[in-house]
């Protein structure tokens, strides 16, 4: 691998407060249709699918989820009338196909939210 193909692990990482577990979400699928009219923000696309990697730091092991984010957005609303997700994300924090663990949260607020994912 070249050097400007490297990402460092850490960049695309997040971890719970305690470090009892490290997340990482790969892009499963997106909007290919979806137009960002917004260019305040740059270049971004709709994230419809997602592949969450959990880990466990204490045993170790590895567990791997795909979540429906379009689906549970519109769960959210069905169910509690709102919905605190934001499904765009920047191109620039897309690396190697895997969001960077700043915009973890927002992909996963209604997941959350809904007690699909208990982190």
């Amino acid at each position: 691998m070249s050097y400007d193909r490297f990402i460092d692990e850490r960049l695309l990482t997040s971890r719970d407060a305690l470090n009892r577990m490290q997340i990482k979400m790969k892009l499963v699928e997106i909007d290919e249709a979806a137009r960002d009219f917004s260019q305040r923000f740059g270049n971004r696309v709709l994230v419809k699918k997602i592949l969450l990697t959990i880990k466990y730091t204490e045993t170790q092991e590895v567990e791997e989820k795909e979540l429906d984010i379009e689906e549970l957005e519109k769960r959210m609303k069905k169910e509690r009338l709102y919905s605190s997700s934001n499904r765009w994300v920047a191109q620039t924090d897309i690396k190697n196909n895997y969001v960077v663990a700043a915009k973890h949260l927002d992909l996963l607020a209604d997941a959350l939210a809904l007690d699909v994912v208990k982190v």
